[in-house]
């Protein structure tokens, strides 16, 4: 699937990019350099867009080196209509801070199929039983 990019000023070298041909997510890039303190949450321009067709969504997952070190992606969805330019919400949920510097990998970008459902208000005949409410 082709996912067509929108300039908001990366540099070539900072569009997203998979490390490997088979990759689940591009590797996307930070713009600038900062700490991110315990605690603390950035919100990270990335400099593109991208255009999702419908009957998709893109996230921007955390990278398992990162991860491991308490950097963590949050994962608010890119929906398809949206056409502004992409962030990463980066959380440091470790215990200490990190310096992010420009070029580093602090994401990947994945595109995922979606289901839009429809919501209704119909009764259905399930009850409102939970947590072993149908027996042993």
């Amino acid at each position: 699937m082709k996912i067509k990019l929108i300039d908001f000023g990366a540099p070539k070298e900072r569009l997203p990019l998979r490390a490997h041909d088979n990759d689940a997510g591009a590797d996307v890039f930070s713009p600038w350099q900062r700490t991110i303190y315990p605690g603390q949450v950035l919100k990270i321009p990335l400099g593109f867009g991208v255009e999702i067709p419908d009957g998709y969504v893109g996230y921007i997952f955390p990278r398992s080196s990162l991860s491991a070190r308490g950097i963590i992606c949050q994962l608010p969805p890119i929906d398809s209509g949206y056409r502004g330019e992409i962030h990463a919400v980066v959380s440091n949920v470790g215990l200490d801070g990190y310096d992010i510097k420009i070029g580093d990998r602090i994401g990947q970008l994945v595109i995922l199929p979606v289901v839009i459902a429809d919501f209704v208000t119909e009764k259905d005949e399930r009850g409102c039983g939970a947590f072993g409410s149908s027996g042993k």
